[in-house]
């Protein structure tokens, strides 16, 4: 007799070929989910809400459907994870903020929540973010700390540094984030998953983000087709964005297994002014982009010929963090998490020729990239600079452009430009950290993007984190 699958482990593909097959239910894998964020959540502290009663109750409507062989799709009865700053009727979305009442009606679902629920998806619970996703590691006054699953005394990342924790450590196979400085890329390469910032609008979001339109909506998985399979969820038209595109007739896991043989790659080590990537991933990056030629492409080492933009990125982060400190009561402003108090300080000195300047050169940045993207089919660089930093409690860090992103040059730009960019584990530190690689690809081509992560994945299975088991 084999051994029984241990469902916590499984990808939201395998999961549903279990479903189909009668190997394993909806249920038992809820329940196997469950079981393990209640030993291994008090670990790294990825969740802000879990609800076991409600999961199970969507667990038993899919099982049903299952064994009707009626799924609605392939999402149906896996379990899944939304980001606090998402709305979810029934739960309260505290976006890591003691400003937010939680007793208040929580009636509306935002995009992502209402098509994966239209999906069947398993809502598991909400987790855990810093306050208003103000930056790029996951602490603040309400939830705490959330941790490492490869090294619980590290950060997760952040903004989205609860559903990549979550999703390293097996706490459900997949999840949503939000990424609008690198916040899905930033997590998903410190905690080893596959994390995808969508071409902007491709994934539609409500309400709109108070840092407007640097910020997209966009999955966190242990493997490239679920990211895949997330897509062809997520990216269907809500008339709440008004900037979300219209639905064009892609699947995203058509042609994902075609390979890159002859694709245009441009392998930019350090986008031409990073000067603080860390040895080893230089060199994991450097070995990735031999493994993306070995698989067919060509690969030339190139730099787009921009210079770093971390002061449009900051400059109008800042002022969106000023917006939303305006909408807050003296109250609530005095309980604030101190790093996004003083974002919003800093905000409250821009002016506003400052910031119609600061949005000419992100235009001026957009089409030199849409020029350079002519030329190549992806832009391949490190998805992060630095391996995975100390986890601190929120306020012990200076907030200042260049301790907030500035150990990140990698993944802001791309916000700034709105280019579809997936990072994908390339291998451990010395010290046994994941490193991420960061695939970039022209506007609007998302499927072209996974096609290349998942050349790479099956070149570089991804890893798991080893997680000690609680004593019986």
């Amino acid at each position: 007799m084999s051994d029984p699958v241990d469902l916590t482990s499984c990808t939201a593909t395998e999961l549903a070929a279990h479903f189909r097959s009668g190997e394993a239910s909806p249920v038992e894998a809820t329940q196997a989910v469950l079981d393990r964020i209640e030993w291994v959540d008090p670990m790294i502290n990825s969740f802000s809400l879990v609800d076991p009663e409600s999961a199970l109750r969507a667990a038993r409507g899919s099982e049903q459907r299952w064994h009707e062989r009626r799924p609605l799709g392939a999402l149906d009865g896996v379990p899944t994870l939304i980001k606090d700053l998402i709305l979810t009727a029934g739960w309260p979305t505290l976006r890591g903020s003691n400003t937010v009442d939680a007793s208040q009606p929580w009636e509306v679902d935002a995009p992502v929540t209402a098509r994966l629920r239209e999906a069947g998806a398993v809502l598991i619970g909400k987790t855990t973010t810093p306050e208003f996703g103000c930056k790029a590691e996951t602490n603040s006054a309400r939830t705490g700390i959330t941790r490492n699953p490869w090294n619980p005394s590290k950060t997760s990342g952040g903004s989205s540094g609860g559903t990549a924790a979550a999703v390293a450590a097996g706490l459900g196979p997949v999840g949503i984030g939000t990424d609008g400085a690198g916040s899905i890329r930033i997590p998903a390469a410190f905690c080893g998953n596959v994390g995808f910032k969508p071409s902007f609008g491709r994934v539609p979001a409500y309400p709109m983000s108070p840092f407007g339109t640097v910020s997209h909506t966009g999955p966190h998985t242990m493997s490239v087709r679920d990211t895949a399979t997330m897509m062809n969820v997520l990216a269907q038209l809500d008339p709440r964005d008004w900037t979300s595109l219209p639905p064009v007739a892609i699947d995203h896991c058509a042609g994902l297994e075609d390979g890159i043989a002859g694709l245009r790659v441009a392998f930019s080590p350090t986008l031409g002014y990073a000067s603080n990537v860390h040895p080893e991933i230089a060199a994991a990056v450097a070995a990735a982009a031999d493994e993306l030629a070995a698989a067919g492409a060509v690969v030339e080492a190139v730099d787009p010929g921009f210079g770093d933009p971390l002061d449009i990125s900051t400059g109008l982060w800042f002022t969106g963090a000023w917006t939303l400190w305006n909408t807050l009561d003296p109250e609530q402003q005095a309980v604030t998490d101190p790093d996004f108090a003083e974002q919003a300080r800093l905000g409250s000195l821009m002016t506003s020729l400052d910031v119609q300047r600061l949005n000419l050169r992100r235009g001026e940045l957009g089409s030199m990239m849409r020029q350079f993207m002519t030329r190549y089919d992806l832009l391949v660089t490190p998805a992060v600079a630095v391996p995975a930093f100390d986890a601190v409690p929120t306020g012990q860090r200076p907030m200042t452009p260049e301790t907030m992103l500035g150990w990140t040059p990698f993944s802001y730009p791309f916000n700034l430009t709105q280019q579809p960019a997936c990072t994908v584990p390339c291998g451990l530190t010395s010290e046994g950290l994941p490193i991420g690689l960061q695939l970039v690809g022209p506007m609007f081509a998302d499927a072209l993007v996974l096609r290349a992560a998942r050349a790479y994945e099956q070149r570089q299975p991804v890893p798991r984190p080893t997680l000690p088991r609680p004593a019986l």
